[in-house]
């Protein structure tokens, strides 16, 4: 095999989405692994037989597996977030509600466990929201994919479960707290905002929160599950802290989450209801923005306590002490229903595997999991 500086592939992501390793493609293509490595990092190009057989092996065509770098088309994107201009600057894209949407991978948002890869580099900035990118792969690809805004550590568990299922589509999971996932939907920059708030007037979880956001908009509320919400502590609860008057008479340092994170409200509900100021719990003004980065501070001992969930102390092996059980909605413009990448999606909720997996990670009740709960 030689090299061809013109020749692209997207093998790589084809293989780990189907749960291939490269040995296991290798064997069912009829090649080495050696081969299967150089052509994924573009240093060899296969023949039309090595091509045709990797195609066969990963159930798709030869042309979603490789493509010439000069046929790559521009298309118009509206940018997520304002960003200083950069003609490389690399994004994700996905089309929601008739345009394309460009999600700029810089700092924190280009990386999950493992550095994400690029749709296309910005060409040129046309105005301050508006840009022309190149595309790096084939448009169909894009086409098929859904996005969730959300800060649940199950989104992505879901998401992987659907892929297995639907292996041309795509779902792109966002980092955002339950308020700022539902004001990016609002925006039109996401399919799906994930979000657990609940509004202490009326008893009830999200519906308050999104019709006054979405006001004007039609929306469906779906239920992913029903989790615990609570305090966080070093396994065996040294402090012995059950509860926010606890907190304050052992002076013990929490670390809380930013405004619009449905455990920071919780930590303020319980605040009001044992008539504490914020500022009696000392750091309040400590702030994580993720569950599992609340859960770091409480293991390495920078904080000895957190809110977050029973899933997210078992994982770290966290003691939990349980003070809420939230339910946690999937909202979703009505006009995005009809999306094949959103149908495909919200099928597999009904998946045994999907329910297995949200019940394996522990404090999550999957009983009304697919279920509607509200039409706004």
């Amino acid at each position: 095999m030689k090299t061809d500086n013109d020749l692209r592939n997207n093998l790589k992501s084809i293989r780990t989405r189907l749960g291939m390793s490269q040995q296991e493609l290798a064997s069912l293509a009829g090649v080495t692994r050696q081969a299967i490595s150089g052509v994924e990092s573009g240093q060899c190009a296969p023949s039309v037989a090595t091509t045709i057989r990797l195609a066969k092996a990963l159930g798709c065509k030869v042309e979603d597996l490789f493509w010439l770098e000069q046929d790559l088309p521009q298309v118009q994107a509206v940018l997520a977030k304002s960003i200083p201009y950069s003609q490389q600057q690399r994004v994700s894209l996905a089309r929601i509600g008739g345009q394309w949407i460009a999600y700029p991978l810089v700092g924190n948002d280009a990386f999950r466990m493992e550095m994400i890869s690029a749709d296309a580099q910005i060409d040129s900035q046309i105005d301050t929201n508006t840009c022309l990118v190149r595309l790096l792969d084939d448009i169909d690809r894009f086409e098929n994919t859904v996005v969730i805004a959300g800060c649940a550590p199950v989104l992505s568990l879901w998401a992987r479960a659907a892929e297995r299922w639907y292996p041309q589509l795509r779902v792109q999971y966002k980092f955002a707290n339950s308020m700022a996932a539902l004001e990016s939907l609002c925006r039109g920059e996401t399919h799906i905002a994930g979000m657990h708030l609940y509004d202490s007037q009326t008893g009830e979880h999200n519906i308050p929160f999104v019709r006054e956001v979405l006001a004007g908009k039609q929306a469906v509320l779906i239920t992913l599950g029903i989790w615990e919400e609570g305090l966080l502590v070093q396994s065996g609860n040294p402090m012995q802290i059950t509860t926010v008057t606890d907190l304050v008479e052992a002076k013990a340092k929490i670390i809380n989450r930013e405004k619009g994170a449905g455990t920071r409200l919780l930590l303020e509900r319980k605040l009001q209801e044992e008539q504490l100021p914020c500022d009696s719990v000392k750091g309040f003004d400590s702030i994580a923005r993720s569950h599992h980065s609340v859960a770091d501070a409480v293991v390495s001992g920078l904080a000895d306590a957190g809110i977050s969930t029973a899933s997210v102390a078992a994982a770290f092996g966290l003691e939990f002490i349980p003070w809420h059980s939230s339910r946690y909605d999937l909202v979703i413009l009505k006009e995005y229903l009809q999306e094949a990448p959103v149908q495909q999606l919200l099928n597999t909720l009904e998946r045994r595997f999907v329910h297995s997996q949200l019940q394996i990670i522990g404090g999550c009740d999957t009983s009304k999991t697919g279920d509607l709960v509200a039409t706004i």
